[in-house]
């Protein structure tokens, strides 16, 4: 059927060569599609009345919903893995660039924006889970959210899990493609870490699964940005065994109580905790009485999960961190799938059930699903000093009550004992915590946009003395686009990009691993037909055919 498809659609690329690409691409659709779905039910146009509700029920950051942004021709919303062979082959064909989509949440809106004529390939229909207990794994489609994933293991077993992401509305496709943390990474390590298989469709429409894919292929997508390489449909999971009862708490405490120097200490703690605690700590500016002066302060939340019951928790924070004063008042015993509540910006009252929508009646209270947002990320090193922190509380504090966020996540315990090679994903031992810094921002329109952006950068530029170097690392799921961008078949002609450009955004997110990246592109999808503004490039593009 491939090899027909290719020698249909050429015939058709002939005969209509002066039609916009997109009509073309339809034609090949409507060809080539199984003769038992129709276009109609998977294909959608601006056009179609349903066009833009599919468009923008995955588009998670508010940045990216306004009229001005960039649309797809086409969205394709396959059910079934022929479909997705199809688009590939009629996109290439055509050339349609592809942004795949699983849950929307790309940082900086790839996958379902572009400023080249693209189409949208929507994965949400491929969000089956089938869990074996026996076994200890489990099979995810690449379009679920990891809170249909989480609800789904709990609806099985009150003792297995998986140590993927907080936000239940991201998508395991590129939550896990990207590297995938969350509050259990100090226990057990990445998403990525704990994958055992995988299901890709390359760019000649093969579909391939670990052992037909190569340990190079499967290497580069647990960490090295799957759509950079293909179409991933699924992932094949090795989960991972909780106790029943785990520990949560949070805690608040502004400068008046003391943050600035619990923060401070807590450098030199939370890293080297039991690898069954994560301590992390969300810090931004509020609206407070007891503030100098009255107006604002700055609070630290120190948040925490313990995989274990409270009897056991107390006594360690006793021992390591007296100062932060923890209670058992402050702590409450849960569930694995309570926890996950908790971190997901729910009550750990409502039902469980919530975290399986991707668009809840019950919003959550992180603020990245409530208000436009740019964010940066940076890994520290070596601990920093109280004027540093103070530095950052007066940037803060040029913020709004919680319009301004530093969320803070420590590292140690098992991430310090894998191999920096060991996946693409390469910020192992050496980092005592990663440093996320958002500005939030209610008002739609470029002026206040470019205000807070403008605010993100210079808090970015202040943390340059105070976090790694050479080069100044970052992560690919928390994409920013201030790092660099490829070039695009944009005005300018440019398709391809050379290793040295691509390299001052790739060496920051991959380091070293980025080399090997390249070099595994260059192989499986030459002439670079999966690309957007932060795909891994080909040594070989620049031979790549009009259409690509």
């Amino acid at each position: 059927m491939i090899v027909s498809i290719i020698l249909s659609c050429n015939s058709c690329h002939a005969q209509s060569s002066h039609s916009p690409p997109q009509n073309d691409f339809l034609q090949c659709l409507s060809l080539h599609l199984p003769n038992n779905t129709g276009i109609s039910s998977v294909v959608y146009t601006p056009n179609d009345a349903s066009y833009l509700s599919i468009l923008l029920s995955s588009v998670r950051s508010l940045r990216f919903r306004s009229a001005s942004t960039p649309r797809p021709q086409v969205i394709v919303t396959p059910f079934e893995e022929s479909q997705i062979q199809t688009t590939i082959l009629c996109a290439r064909e055509n050339g349609m660039q592809i942004r795949i989509r699983s849950g929307g949440h790309d940082y900086e809106g790839l996958s379902y924006t572009s400023q080249v004529p693209f189409v949208v390939l929507d994965l949400f229909n491929f969000s089956e889970v089938a869990i074996d207990v026996d076994q200890k794994t489990a099979w995810v489609g690449a379009g679920a959210i990891i809170g249909q994933l989480y609800y789904r293991i709990s609806q099985t077993s009150k003792t297995l899990a998986f140590p993927a992401g907080a936000c239940p509305t991201v998508g395991v496709g590129g939550l896990f493609s990207g590297g995938g943390y969350g509050p259990m990474l100090r226990k057990f390590g990445l998403a990525a870490d704990n994958i055992i298989d995988a299901r890709i469709i390359d760019v000649n429409g093969r579909i391939l699964d670990r052992k037909s894919m190569g340990e190079d292929l499967f290497w580069a997508i647990r960490g090295g940005g799957g759509s950079s390489f293909g179409v991933i449909t699924a992932w094949k999971l090795k989960l991972v065994t909780v106790p029943e009862t785990l520990t949560i708490f949070s805690v608040g405490r502004t400068l008046e109580q003391n943050a600035t120097q619990l923060v401070h200490k807590w450098q030199y703690i939370a890293p080297n905790l039991d690898e069954d605690i994560l301590l992390s700590i969300s810090i931004g500016p509020v609206n407070s009485s007891g503030a100098a002066g009255g107006g604002k302060t700055i609070q630290a939340n120190f948040n925490s999960v313990y995989l274990g019951g409270v009897d056991k928790l107390l006594p360690l924070l006793e021992q390591s961190f007296p100062e932060l004063g923890v209670r058992r008042e402050d702590c409450t015993e849960v569930s694995w799938i309570q926890s996950a509540l908790f971190f997901g910006g729910y009550s750990i009252q409502v039902s469980p059930e919530v975290v399986t929508s991707r668009n809840p009646e019950i919003r959550s209270t992180l603020p990245i699903t409530r208000y436009y947002f740019k964010a940066k990320l940076d890994y520290v090193q070596e601990p920093i000093s109280i004027k540093g922190f103070e530095g950052m509380w007066k940037l803060l504090l040029e913020r709004e009550a919680n319009m301004g966020e530093l969320l803070v996540v420590p590292y140690g315990g098992k991430m310090k004992e894998i191999s920096e090679t060991a996946l693409p994903f390469p910020h192992r031992a050496g980092n005592l915590y990663k440093i996320q810094q958002l500005a939030y921002w209610e008002e739609s329109g470029a002026v206040a946009s470019e205000r807070s952006i403008s605010w993100s950068r210079k808090l970015h530029h202040y943390m340059t003395p105070y976090v790694s170097k050479s080069p100044r690392a970052s992560y690919m799921n928390y994409r920013d686009l201030d790092l660099g961008v490829n070039n695009y078949n944009g005005g300018d002609g440019k398709t391809s990009t050379s290793y040295a450009q691509a390299s001052v955004w790739g060496l920051k997110y991959f380091k070293n691993n980025f080399k090997r990246l390249v070099q595994i592109k260059t192989k499986v999808d030459p002439t670079n037909f999966f690309r957007n503004e932060q795909s891994i490039p080909s040594l070989y593009s620049k031979s790549s055919s009009k259409n690509n």
